[in-house]
């Protein structure tokens, strides 16, 4: 799987997951409403509609925690490879990042 496929498919999940997100508290202050004037049938049915998409939102939840563990996998592997590949520039970035860091924390000093 690419990068941008992964990419994509997190951001497809993180998408449906605000939007099921939003849909269980509409619907929960929905059914306090219903429920402050009736605890009837309407309450009962809005409970029932709430409880639907709170199990959708789980599992929108949990496909988006498959994609984000899926991109770090990928991520890493690509690092890993890209390490492999070009050792000495790979050195050569860390030491310049670690002389920026270090400059950093000396000015704040």
């Amino acid at each position: 799987m690419s990068t941008k496929a992964v990419n994509s498919a997190y951001d497809v999940s993180k998408d449906k997951l605000a939007s099921d997100m939003r849909a269980v508290v509409a619907d929960a202050e929905e059914l306090l409403k219903a429920t402050a004037d009736q605890a009837g049938e309407k309450a009962a049915s809005l409970r029932e509609r709430a409880k639907a998409n709170l199990a959708v939102a789980k599992a929108r939840l949990e496909e988006a925690e498959h994609a984000m563990v899926e991109r770090t996998k990928v991520a890493a592997k690509a690092t890993d490879e890209y390490v492999h590949e070009n050792p000495w520039q790979a050195v050569g970035a860390a030491a310049g990042i670690g002389l920026l860091l270090g400059m950093l924390i000396g000015r704040s000093r």
